[in-house]
């Protein structure tokens, strides 16, 4: 398996990648870089933003959803780049002191959203997380938020079963991905362990390919584990970056999974912070814009 950077640019703290089949185009965000960044037929391009941003996620209606600490809001793509058009959308968590972190939309085109007591300073540098203060929300169309879950650590990997009655999230704090159950009336209930503490890292995003099994970016532990659909490891591939922050499958039979990556504060190697791609033979399962 072949890992080559997409770009020569390195990113500080590259993560939730998402992948636009309509528009053969790949979105991410540098979070401690505060940019939302897009690689499209077209070229690339990326928005300076005034704040960390966890997300870039494009929506039905031709704008982009992008999660700010202060909020979630809509980014006119046709902006300048050194000047983003921003909307506040909603406020999905008023906590003071948290910020934004995972976000992915559902099959319904909602956009379920992490989040995590702030651990980045001003300048970028790195601050302590001193509470689980975080929480799981969903965004619904029309700016509605449902709160899912709290008191958790760091939410990361948000991944439904096909059904639709399931949902794999899991909290870096822990070191463990949880499997919860949707109930009808959309609460989460009925939490299960699914994938537990494993030496390679902690568990930062996921993939889920078309057999149902997942793909775990390690953070700070080299490789991806491949867990099968009962949470059973099945298999791990090595990368050539230390801290893979998250995958998302892609290109145009969905065979391409992209890799987001950070520059750590220790010695970086050559391809640390850069987002990679590697044809792996299997197809993954799409991406779905947000509905608004």
């Amino acid at each position: 398996m072949q890992w080559l950077p997409i770009s020569q640019q390195r990113y500080s703290l590259a993560e939730g990648p998402f992948w636009d089949a309509e528009g053969q185009t790949l979105y991410w965000a540098d979070i401690v870089g505060r940019m939302a960044c897009r690689l499209s037929p077209d070229g690339y391009r990326q928005w300076q933003l005034a704040e960390p941003v966890s997300a870039f996620i494009p929506c039905n209606r031709g704008d982009a959803l992008v999660t700010l600490t202060s909020g979630v809001y809509r980014l006119d793509l046709a902006s300048a780049e050194a000047e983003p058009v921003l909307e506040r959308f909603c406020v999905a968590d008023a906590t003071p002191g948290n910020r934004a972190n995972e976000a992915r939309c559902d099959a319904q085109g909602r956009l379920w959203l992490g989040t995590m007591q702030n651990n980045i300073a001003e300048n970028g540098g790195d601050l302590p997380i001193t509470r689980r203060s975080g929480g799981l929300f969903r965004v619904d169309p029309d700016g509605s938020v449902t709160q899912l879950l709290s008191d958790l650590g760091i939410v990361n990997t948000l991944l439904w079963s096909e059904a639709g009655d399931r949902v794999i999230c899991g909290d870096t704090l822990d070191e463990s991905l949880y499997v919860h159950r949707v109930a009808d009336d959309g609460r989460l209930v009925d939490r299960d362990a699914w994938a537990g503490p494993h030496p390679r890292g902690a568990p930062d995003g996921s993939a889920m390919d078309a057999q149902g099994y997942v793909w775990n970016a390690r953070w700070g532990g080299h490789c991806l584990l491949r867990f099968a659909p009962d949470g059973c490891l099945d298999r791990i591939v090595e990368l050539p970056v230390s801290h893979p922050s998250s995958c998302v499958f892609g290109g145009p039979n969905l065979t391409h999974l992209y890799v987001t990556s950070a520059t750590p504060g220790e010695t970086a190697n050559e391809l640390d912070g850069a987002v990679l791609m590697a044809d792996v033979g299997i197809s993954g399962m799409p991406c779905t814009r947000f509905a608004g």
